[in-house]
């Protein structure tokens, strides 16, 4: 009779579960990815500020043109955090520049292809396919805009399908890179 009480009592225990605060973006579930104690959703395009869209991709752009140039006007303060001016230097963008445009040829244009806003830390990363004179070229470009509209991290990397899964958790707790 004891085992039977204390396995009831065992079985009430379990059942009893206390209710979880919600995220707080919890009225766009069908997006939602819970990445530790993140909330990190994938924006519909539609729904990004046209404003947001265009300063990312101009910026973007900037970047990846002064290959095509070797011309690059350094970002200013109005533009970009502290850490990012200092990466964007152009002896690094000289670098990696020489790398791309032996592999890859020119650089042509960057198509958006995701938007994803961290709702913790007022983070929005843009997605870009970077399109290369060659077919071969299969890279994605990354610029994140902290609250301020300043972009605090550009990345560049191989296309990834596996993006949600595998890049997403470290590219938003990650900011600051080039």
């Amino acid at each position: 009779m004891k085992k039977i009480i204390l396995l009831f009592c065992i079985l009430l225990l379990t059942g009893c579960k206390s209710k979880q605060a919600k995220p707080l973006a919890a009225n766009l579930k069908m997006n939602e990815l819970r990445i530790d104690d993140l909330t990190i959703l994938k924006v519909n395009l539609e729904e990004v500020d046209n404003t947001q869209k265009a300063k990312a991709h101009d910026l973007g752009s900037r970047v990846l043109m002064a290959c095509n140039t070797s011309n690059f006007k350094p970002f200013d303060e109005s533009e970009a955090t502290s850490s990012v001016i200092k990466n964007a230097s152009r002896d690094r963008l000289t670098k990696t520049c020489l790398k791309f445009r032996l592999r890859y040829g020119d650089f042509k244009e960057l198509e958006l292809v995701a938007v994803y806003k961290n709702y913790i830390n007022q983070t929005t990363l843009f997605r870009y396919r970077a399109l290369y004179e060659k077919e071969i070229a299969n890279k994605e470009f990354h610029v994140t805009l902290n609250s301020e509209n300043k972009v605090s991290s550009i990345k560049s990397m191989d296309w990834s399908e596996s993006f949600e899964t595998d890049y997403l958790p470290k590219a938003i707790l990650n900011s600051d890179e080039l």
